[in-house]
């Protein structure tokens, strides 16, 4: 039996050997390097000496580029409350739907998947732009309007064309629809497995269906919310192409500084320092949450 076991290990370390390889040298090295970049400084265009220093923290930290740390974690604040709101919603209506429509469904929720990321935010920039489709569609509706309240005498003001584009209302917009399928996912995977008598149980014992929603279907579907609000969160803080595309100046968040310092202002020091304090924030984030719920845990099983 003990030959048994250690001719397996060998076999899991012989398979496990490939993967982790290729994760230090492609993943953990280059993070490493990035990391000891974050102490240094540039003494000319090319050359980066690591010396210690904390001045790119240092740096990182006043009031301009704090103040974008804050308004990522915000935005992503939002677009997470958002994705939840909405995302509860269709994965209850695809848990309680047939068999059959349920994997059309399904299908519909990973269908964004199948196009570039590129592709679907200039897509959305055709529907937001002044001349885009809701534009049109207002305009549309106003032009329509407008005919009919002429006839009392009382015609409406021309239509003005909504900034719906390059602003903080575009970013917020386009990061739930980029990050919902990743909250909708987690929270089906989480309805699916629910225990339906438990409902038929709340609501034969009187409750409403608000009522069992919230005390039942809620802390049972506890795990894919917390699931779909990590997988969301995470991705919007560090989200660079979206409000690259759909924001203004305004609406700059913290990657986009950052690629600005590695590209631009050619200062890899200070850009990896600005990369690894959001990291620290997210890690520290995680870890205070991780541990709220284990108390909630110890508490509940008291």
């Amino acid at each position: 039996m003990d030959e048994d076991w250690k001719r397996a290990k060998r076999v899991f370390a012989t398979m496990a050997a490939p993967p982790v390889l290729w994760l230090a040298v492609f993943f953990l090295v280059p993070l490493a390097i990035i990391w000891a970049y974050s102490f240094g400084e540039n003494k000319n265009l090319v050359e980066i000496t690591v010396d210690g220093t904390f001045s790119n923290y240092a740096h990182a930290l006043q009031p301009l580029y704090f103040g974008i740390i804050f308004k990522s974690f915000w935005f992503a604040a939002i677009t997470t409350f958002l994705c939840l709101v909405i995302g509860f919603p269709v994965a209850i209506a695809i848990t309680f739907a047939s068999e059959k429509t349920k994997a059309w469904l399904l299908l519909l929720i990973m269908l964004p998947f199948w196009t570039n990321l590129l592709i679907r935010t200039y897509a959305l920039m055709a529907v937001l732009r002044t001349e885009g489709f809701i534009n049109m569609g207002l305009a549309f509706l106003w032009n329509g309007l407008s005919h009919i309240t002429a006839l009392t005498g009382h015609p409406l003001a021309p239509f003005h064309p909504l900034e719906l584009l390059h602003n903080n209302f575009a970013v917020v917009f386009g990061l739930v629809y980029v990050q919902l399928p990743f909250m909708v996912l987690p929270l089906y995977a989480a309805l699916d497995r629910l225990d339906r008598s438990l409902l038929e149980a709340s609501l034969d014992l009187g409750a409403g269906h608000l009522t069992t929603f919230a005390r039942v279907v809620v802390p049972l579907a506890a795990p894919g919310i917390v699931s779909g609000v990590i997988v969301t969160l995470i991705p919007s803080i560090g989200a660079y192409l979206t409000p690259d595309l759909l924001g203004g100046p305004e609406s700059m968040m913290i990657a986009n500084v950052i690629e600005r310092q590695f590209k631009t202002a050619n200062n890899w020091p200070f850009g990896s320092a600005l990369s690894f304090l959001l990291m620290y924030m997210t890690f520290i984030a995680i870890a205070v949450q991780a541990i709220v719920s284990r108390n909630r845990k110890a508490e509940a099983s008291v």
